[in-house]
């Protein structure tokens, strides 16, 4: 008897705990899915029924009147934005109010405590100002033949396998060949390493970016156990996103790198170079008063954040992290845009044919050459890349932290009362779910670069196109990213044609084993030779 009553206790102590941690956005008439207890929302994308893009996209869907909706991580509140108006406020108007990111890295013994994407406050705004000159066009336009030098590995390594094959074709595994591509781009134009990924398929470099970028549901259970709980607690017993392999990798690469250029006097135009600059107060803000070129229509310009002059003095740990933080970007999320181009472009003939023939166009008109000036000069290439951002963008929800209590309105015309959105609350823009929301983009879908033409792209409200994220805190390396897509794709139909295989899953679907953004089945296309 005595045990029974107090499993009835505790049955009861723990249904009313859970009615109160749920609590919030029923009494505030906000709208949301039925929380489940302990798991919030997340039970469908933790037990992988639905990869946690297409569970944001159905939340999204499922209240087309709100301007916000909430979501339960775990126990965690979240406010997901629908908004543009409200999303304009959040990034621009009122950006103090949610200046931080979500508290994820900020443990002491974080690989990643000392990033741009970890800091809070005046400390990013002094990190971003002191590394923004370091990603201007006139930067970034000496990176590009790093990326071409790379392709050209890629090109021949694809050449090799295509001769020898019998058929005179080969399947290929895209998200590897963009993924090893991505590798040899950040080794040489970051750290300035000669790495073939393509031939020594296992090398440490490729090694350990896999392990630092692959979102197991270990790391992603440590990604929100680190949400969960207190910094203080973290940072007690030391908890990290990322292993201690790749963290002892990373950082004797960057201080042997910085060391050994400093000893020899050796000066090359990449992102370590940049860093040691940084250190030194020698990168100026000049490029980015002028007018900076764009590499295409979804590059960000740079805020007035970005624009003043620091003087601030960066450690050992700080360039470490930056560096990281720079590879973790565009091994991962720049690889994942590459292989959705290449299979849009396989399941778009037409599209491929037109891209490939301006290509031709452009390589005969510049004599082979291929530099930033013809990234810039190829209005179909931005549209294609400009449309594959807006179906499938790398990054599908941007976060932010509310840094102060702040008024969100009413949820829909019909509400009462006002929200107001007490300090810490995790804010969600979610950039997939508008990208395909047909008020702003008819017959969403659909892959159609026509959405970009000079006569079309003006139509697009503010706002509702968001790759790069908005605001101060968008993506500082966007002008990168931009060349290191339109160059991988340019070389690859220069030679090479590329269509479905028995492998391809038509329609595309996420992968719901993998928090990582990848189709189901993987991202297998045929490569033959483009005569």
């Amino acid at each position: 008897m005595i045990i029974f009553i107090w499993v009835v206790v505790l049955l009861a102590a723990f249904y009313i705990y859970n009615k109160q941690i749920f609590s919030t956005f029923s009494r505030h008439g906000i709208k949301h899915f039925t929380p489940v207890p302990v798991f919030g929302n997340m039970i469908r994308t933790v037990f992988r029924v639905e990869h946690v893009t297409d569970e944001v996209l159905r939340l999204y869907n499922a209240f087309p009147k709100e301007r916000f909706v909430g979501r339960y991580e775990f126990t965690k509140e979240m406010i997901v934005i629908r908004d543009i108006e409200l999303i304009k406020k959040i990034g621009v108007k009122d950006f103090e109010y949610f200046l931080d990111h979500r508290a994820v890295f900020r443990s002491g013994d974080s690989f990643f405590s000392r990033s741009l994407i970890a800091l809070e406050g005046q400390e990013w705004k002094d990190m971003r100002s002191t590394l923004s000159p370091a990603f201007t066009s006139s930067k970034i336009r000496h990176m590009v033949p790093f990326m071409v030098e790379v392709g050209d590995q890629m090109i021949h390594s694809l050449k090799k396998k295509m001769k020898e094959s019998k058929t005179g074709y080969i399947d290929v595994e895209c998200k590897d060949l963009t993924t090893r591509y991505a590798n040899d781009v950040i080794a040489s134009a970051a750290f300035g390493l000669k790495v073939d990924s393509h031939n020594d398929e296992d090398n440490e470099f490729y090694a350990t970016g896999k392990d630092l970028t692959q979102l197991s549901l270990r790391s992603m259970l440590m990604f929100f156990v680190l949400l969960l709980i207190p910094s203080a607690v973290s940072n007690f017993l030391k908890l990290d996103f990322f292993s201690k392999k790749a963290k002892i990798f990373f950082t004797k690469l960057v201080l042997e790198t910085m060391n050994n250029r400093e000893a020899r006097k050796i000066i090359r135009p990449d992102m370590i170079h940049l860093l040691m600059e940084a250190k030194k107060g020698k990168l100026t803000h000049e490029d980015i008063k002028s007018k900076d070129e764009a590499a295409g229509f979804a590059t960000v310009e740079e805020s007035a954040v970005g624009q003043k002059q620091v003087n601030r003095v960066l450690t050992d740990d700080d360039l470490i992290a930056q560096a990281v933080l720079f590879f973790f970007a565009g091994f991962e999320t720049v690889s994942s845009a590459m292989s959705f181009l290449m299979y849009e472009l396989a399941v778009n003939p037409d599209v491929q044919e037109r891209l490939a023939q301006e290509i031709k166009e452009t390589d005969a008109k510049n004599g082979g050459k291929f530099d930033f000036n013809s990234i810039q000069n190829m209005p179909y290439m931005d549209m294609v890349v400009s449309e594959l951002l807006r179906l499938w963008p790398p990054v599908v929800v941007l976060d932010r932290a509310c840094t102060k209590d702040y008024n969100l309105g009413k949820p829909n015309e019909n509400s009462e009362k006002d929200f107001i959105v007490p300090k810490g609350t995790a804010i969600a823009i979610p950039v997939y779910a508008i990208h395909r929301d047909p008020q702003f983009f008819p017959n969403p879908d659909k892959f159609d670069p026509e959405r970009f033409s000079d006569e079309n792209k003006h139509n697009i409200p503010m706002f509702a196109y968001m790759p790069f994220g908005i605001g101060p805190r968008n993506c500082i390396g966007s002008r990168f990213a931009l060349c290191e897509v339109k160059v991988i794709v340019y070389q690859i139909l220069q030679h090479v044609v590329i269509s479905p295989c028995e492998k391809t899953k038509i329609p595309a679907r996420f992968d719901k084993k993998t928090f990582n953004v990848q189709l189901e089945g993987g991202h297998w296309l045929r490569f033959k030779p483009r005569t």
